[in-house]
């Protein structure tokens, strides 16, 4: 039989389990981004499977925090975020759910983290997840970067991203990826229609 093969299920899964991309402009952003194409069930990959790669997704994120804790945590964290980020760029209010259990991973990395007695004066957090919710804490109380808070307009994406660019113009989480599918798409658009 000549010509290529359709790939498998496996190969495909393992073709999308690729390094988790750092194109946010913000490391909680990036965090939530580690689940790809969120917003299409179908296609919904987690691109980070267990301990040995969260470790390796902070070091990468450049985050401080040392200890992982479980990985129900870090999930449970990272799709409490989701949520309430989905609907501070839809413009709703956040599930209570969710909004609860950021405001107790808030308290909870506020209580475990330490305070070194030197300036600025800034919490030191115990774990990657304290780190985490210490930063969201953050980013959700600047309304300047709020104002930045973007979803990926890429079909089924689901990614967030700060659009910092001058013009505000930004669409895609990533040029080279989300944008380029919608030009090809937009080409074979265009071509199609020009060969009817």
């Amino acid at each position: 039989m000549s010509g290529a093969q359709n790939p498998t299920v496996e190969a495909v899964v393992e073709a999308e389990k690729v390094e988790p991309s750092y194109v946010a402009g913000h490391p909680v952003l990036d965090f939530v981004n580690t689940v790809a194409w969120r917003a299409d069930e179908s296609r919904r990959v987690d691109r980070v499977a267990d301990a040995a790669e969260w470790a390796r997704w902070a070091a990468r994120a450049g985050l401080s925090a040392s200890s992982l804790p479980d990985e129900t945590t870090l999930r449970g964290l990272r799709e409490a975020l989701a949520v309430v980020l989905d609907a501070l760029v839809d413009g709703t209010a956040p599930p209570s759910g969710a909004w609860d259990m950021l405001r107790d991973a808030f308290l909870a990395a506020r209580e475990a983290a330490e305070l070194p007695p030197a300036f600025p004066l800034r919490p030191v957090p115990a774990t990657v997840s304290g780190e985490l919710a210490l930063l969201a804490e953050e980013l959700l109380g600047d309304a300047r970067e709020l104002s930045c808070l973007h979803r990926c307009a890429g079909p089924g994406c689901g990614w967030f991203f700060l659009d910092r660019t001058r013009n505000g113009a930004r669409r895609w989480c990533s040029s080279g990826d989300c944008g380029n599918r919608d030009r090809a798409r937009r080409h074979y658009a265009r071509t199609r229609k020009a060969a009817q």
